[in-house]
């Protein structure tokens, strides 16, 4: 067993069980460059868990014998599209379809109904049309490292839920990540602003892909991510 650890209430996307990306991120801490996390059953929130090595390089996440979650060094082979301006990030984000009527609107990430600058306030809109959506992101003070830096969970989870909208376009439907391939390029400042775009990749059946990247207002990729996102039943 490499360790033990419990995703506190706060960092939940659906209500009741952990935010995608967040909880991704806590397997990726154990995986050494690039990673692909794959998560079986919704994380239970404030339920202790255990991380076990299975000896082939990848990680498992289990609660007791219901595995999670999974993790294994993957090269993230994405080309991103140029990133928006921070002036048409923020445009963006006035279009964010999902003030009003959001699927889980207390999300760490995305969910609008959450107390001020409690979660991460990523509200992405479309740019000109759904190919590219984008939005402006503050890190808090509380999402840092002693060096300022985001810490890489807080990275994993702004690169989930931006997906999302990129894979679902103007149709918005009921869906939760099912796999997402990760790579943090350098160091993420907690001191600046910072824009966060998606774009959607295609999907078959029930699962829907989409790109996101996180960029400096200089145009500079710091991280990235293809997720997959997994349509729940009506």
């Amino acid at each position: 067993m490499a360790d033990e650890f419990t995703i506190p209430a706060r960092f939940n996307g659906p209500p009741g069980s952990g935010n995608g990306g967040y909880s991704c991120g806590l397997l990726a801490a154990f995986i050494d460059g690039p990673a692909r996390v794959r998560l079986h059953a919704p994380p239970p929130l404030d339920t202790p868990m255990q991380l076990f090595d299975t000896g082939s390089g990848s990680i498992e996440m289990r609660d007791g014998e219901v595995l999670v979650g999974s993790a294994a060094p993957a090269p993230l082979e994405l080309e991103p599209p140029t990133p928006p301006s921070l002036s048409q990030a923020q445009e963006a984000a006035g279009r964010y379809p999902c003030y009003v009527g959001h699927n889980f609107p207390t999300c760490f990430v995305c969910g609008p109904d959450r107390p001020g600058h409690d979660g991460l306030e990523l509200f992405p809109g479309p740019v000109h049309d759904w190919s590219l959506v984008a939005c402006p992101w503050q890190p808090a003070a509380d999402l840092l490292d002693d060096r300022g830096i985001v810490r890489p969970e807080f990275v994993w989870a702004a690169l989930d839920c931006p997906g999302y909208f990129a894979a679902m376009g103007d149709d918005i439907r009921p869906a939760v990540l099912g796999e997402l391939d990760g790579e943090l390029r350098a160091d993420v400042p907690g001191s600046e602003t910072l824009v966060v775009y998606a774009w959607p990749m295609g999907g078959e059946g029930r699962k829907h892909h989409a790109g996101c990247a996180i960029a400096t207002v200089r145009g500079a990729i710091l991280a990235l991510s293809k997720s997959t996102w997994i349509l729940l039943a009506p």
